[in-house]
């Protein structure tokens, strides 16, 4: 079975902690998705130094194929347990997803984590054994695209306590919440900023405790090939567009001499959009058969920046929101980010006459820099990116 595993992370320190003591590793391989959020015990300094010793060795051995007793193991065997209570470092919880459709899930003492599928509540059966004298939570199960992981640590379960809600938000109000706010179409960092948002103004921004949302959105691989700039060859012209066409998935073009050379290759007219949704973005344009035709280096420096926004710490919902604008950036940033799992770009270098005027400073290396850059912020955010050159 072949799968795409989106994820988005999202953490609150605890009120007046500079660390914090929540941890999450996401740790792809050819085989598997391997996912741990760490609770370090209490906060700051200490915890953050349990968590991340924890969730790192957890982690890593899981990704190379041992078994979750050789990780428990090895942790009881490193890490201490608190002398004043008696109880363990660190609490944690493990979703392992393999590329042939199974899941693994592994919890311990960690609040349960929320399954669904098409928006739906899905139940985990887990069976509980005893390793190296901790319970663990365990349960194998099969995966399918539209499926929903959401792991928390206890600062989501907690908020509002003491602040707005007696009892906190509890584990039912939150997958109420989850099921509220699903759509098929959303980012899994688009729900973690959700959720961690709702957390905040619970607490009232000044969070009683660490606070993390990990969620992992399970979708079937969409192909996307983006054609960016002429060959240096023109004979090559025919052999790339008849490629780039042949190929599976979504297409964009990018640029207005690539577009011309793409019409006139497929005969197709191009009709170009003469509304001006942002004054700062060239308009668009429409080839029967291509998904999105924009203007080259303009557009791909605006997407770039939506795109960073997005990726950043510190996005905002709002950053999300106007991924759903109509302008070329926009839309070119929104079939990167949402529509897009597997993005192959196709870049022509060519020197592009209109770039030589000294009064329109752009250049060759600049669209292959914003080429680069793109396709490493995509990188980072677990897309799967290549690029040609021609």
């Amino acid at each position: 079975m072949s799968l795409y595993v989106d994820t988005g992370f999202e953490s609150l320190n605890k009120h007046r902690e500079e660390l914090c003591g929540d941890k999450v590793e996401i740790i792809r391989n050819d085989n598997s998705v391997v996912v741990v959020l760490a609770d370090g015990l209490g906060s700051g300094v200490k915890a953050n130094i349990l968590a991340t010793l924890t969730s790192k060795i957890i982690g890593t051995i899981m990704a190379n194929g041992s078994s979750i007793d050789e990780a428990v193991e090895t942790i009881a065997n490193t890490l201490p347990v608190c002398k004043d209570r008696g109880i363990a470092y660190s609490t944690f919880s493990i979703l392992q997803i393999f590329n042939s459709g199974e899941g693994y899930l592994v919890e311990f003492d960690n609040p349960s984590v929320f399954r669904l599928r098409k928006g739906k509540p899905l139940k985990i059966e887990t069976e509980t054994r005893v390793i190296s004298g901790k319970i663990i939570n365990e349960a194998r199960f099969a995966v399918s695209p539209e499926d929903l992981f959401i792991m928390v640590s206890d600062g989501v379960i907690h908020a509002g306590v003491g602040h707005t809600l007696n009892l906190g938000w509890r584990w039912e109000n939150v997958s109420e919440y989850i099921q509220r706010v699903y759509k098929s179409d959303i980012s899994a960092k688009a729900i973690t900023k959700l959720l961690i948002s709702v957390c905040d103004s619970l607490y009232a921004h000044e969070p009683g405790d660490d606070t993390t949302v990990v969620t992992v959105n399970i979708k079937k691989p969409v192909k996307l090939s983006i054609m960016v700039g002429p060959p240096v060859e023109v004979d090559q012209d025919r052999s790339i567009v008849d490629r780039f066409v042949s190929l599976e998935g979504k297409k964009v073009v990018c640029g207005g001499t690539t577009s011309q050379i793409v019409s006139r290759i497929l005969k197709k007219e191009i009709r170009t959009n003469f509304d001006y949704f942002n004054p700062a973005v060239p308009p668009t344009a429409e080839i029967d058969g291509i998904n999105l035709t924009t203007e080259g280096v303009l557009t791909l420096r605006k997407a770039l920046d939506q795109i960073k926004a997005c990726a950043s710490s510190e996005s905002t919902m709002q950053d999300f929101l106007s991924l759903n604008k109509r302008d070329g950036a926009s839309r070119l940033a929104k079939i990167l980010l949402a529509e897009s799992t597997n993005i192959h770009f196709i870049v022509g270098r060519a020197m592009n006459p209109a770039h030589q005027n000294p009064e329109f400073p752009l250049n060759l290396s600049l669209k292959l820099n914003l080429v680069e850059e793109i396709a490493e912020y995509l990188r980072k955010m677990g897309k799967q990116v290549s690029i040609e050159y021609h």
